[in-house]
């Protein structure tokens, strides 16, 4: 759980955790963020990032949790951990965390990053996104926004947010808070895999006053099923070239089995794919999204009919629709 300062993070937390099921929901924070926190499985992270040998920072590996999380293990069976809730500052990238737990050797093979969940303030967010970089790099990567503070703002500003949010990052959901209170089972149930789209962003918002014109969005359709083993060559090169220009890439693939694979990825960090036992709407097209910073859709689209050429399978070409 991320967003910017003063969005309401802990206030959603708190009464979350106040709610049926939550008494086996481990809470790590970070030193800032422990005020107003009253858990019996709390513990305090003190920020430790290391940052690996390529100089990316989306793999920078945060010493910090690989310690709160590898002592939890030790807890689990002890106090029935079935949940863990991470709530960063408000200055935090989440991209380090996602890679923290999908690549660290014993890590990976006990958790699985369900939600990335941003709590966007209904009253500020319009400025944050226009003026604070790491407002925008948050929600770029969310799979649920979480509006806060929505009683105290003017329906129009807070559907003028919604509108922003989801130019920024079609593919994610979108709920509200008023008074800090969310269902939890909004918080952990599972995000969809592609969020329907909605309409498009209305003439009242100006994209230009957000800085964020170097992010685009794509969406590429497959109506046959994907050969798997060349797609993921072809997806492995790009995120390999691209990767901390993608800064979001979803979807739902078809590879010829009863129900479809799930793809996520943060960056060029992929969680693993996860195999459905059949389709959640009677649509069978396999749909991808991506969201990038200084990426050309068409580029996307050019390597990827390219690829499939070299593979012969030119029957199967995508068709690419810009979502912003």
């Amino acid at each position: 759980m991320t967003g910017f300062l003063g969005s309401g993070k802990t206030t959603l937390l708190r009464q979350a955790l106040r709610q049926p099921g939550m008494q086996n929901t481990a809470v790590l924070v970070n030193e800032f963020g422990k005020v107003g926190l009253d858990h019996h499985l709390l513990q305090v992270l003190k920020e430790s990032t290391i940052l690996l040998g390529g100089g990316c920072v989306c793999c920078s590996t945060r010493d910090d949790l690989v310690q709160g999380l590898t002592q939890l293990l030790n807890r689990v069976q002890r106090d029935h951990v079935s949940k863990v809730v991470i709530e960063t500052t408000g200055l935090a990238d989440p991209a380090p965390i996602v890679f923290t737990v999908l690549s660290h050797p014993v890590l990976q093979h006990h958790f699985y990053v369900q939600n990335v969940i941003v709590t966007v303030d209904a009253v500020n967010g319009l400025i944050h996104l226009r003026h604070q970089p790491e407002s925008v790099k948050q929600a770029l990567v969310a799979d649920k926004f979480i509006i806060t503070k929505t009683d105290l703002a003017p329906g129009e500003e807070v559907d003028q947010l919604n509108r922003a949010l989801q130019a920024i990052n079609p593919s994610s959901e979108i709920h509200k808070a008023a008074y800090g209170a969310i269902d939890a089972a909004v918080l952990f149930s599972p995000a969809a895999a592609i969020r329907q789209r909605k309409e498009a962003t209305a003439p009242g918002y100006q994209e230009k006053e957000t800085h964020t014109q170097d992010v685009s969005s794509v969406s590429i359709t497959f109506r046959e099923p994907l050969d798997w083993t060349a797609f993921g060559l072809w997806l492995s090169m790009l995120l390999h070239a691209k990767g901390e220009n993608i800064m979001r890439v979803k979807g739902l693939l078809d590879i010829g089995g009863s129900g479809p694979v799930v793809l996520n990825g943060v960056q060029h960090i992929i969680h693993p794919p996860e195999h459905l036992e059949a389709w959640p709407s009677e649509e069978r097209a396999s749909r991808l999204v991506f969201i990038m910073r200084s990426v050309s859709p068409e580029d996307i689209l050019t390597s990827l009919k390219a690829f499939q050429m070299a593979f012969d399978v030119q029957h199967n070409m995508p068709v690419m629709e810009v979502l912003q």
